[in-house]
C-alpha cells in the first residue's frame, strides 16, 4: 500500500513582510524585493505571472529559504537548474 503524495503547498498570498522602504535610484522595496510597478499590480496578477517574480525574489535572497523547503517555489526553477 503507498501513501499518496501530499497536495503542493500554496504559496502565501504575497512575498511582502510589512518593511515597505522603497530605493529611490531603483524603485525596489527593500523588504520583499519587487519593483513598485509589481507591487501595484500584484493583486490582479495571475499566479502563472507571480512564478517567475517568486523565483527572482529566491534567487536575490528577498524570499525565506523554508519557502522553497515547503514547496512554494522550485529550488531548482529559482537556481536556473
Amino acid at each position: 500500500m503507498t501513501k499518496d503524495a501530499a497536495p503542493p503547498a500554496q504559496r502565501p498570498l504575497s512575498p511582502c513582510i510589512q518593511i515597505c522602504q522603497i530605493e529611490p535610484t531603483t524603485s525596489v522595496c527593500e523588504g520583499c524585493g519587487r519593483t513598485l510597478d509589481e507591487i501595484a499590480v500584484w493583486g490582479s496578477m495571475t499566479e502563472a505571472e507571480k512564478t517567475p517574480v517568486w523565483e527572482r525574489l529566491i534567487a536575490e535572497g528577498y524570499v525565506s529559504r523554508d519557502y522553497v523547503s515547503r514547496g512554494y517555489v522550485s529550488k531548482g526553477r529559482a537556481s536556473g537548474e
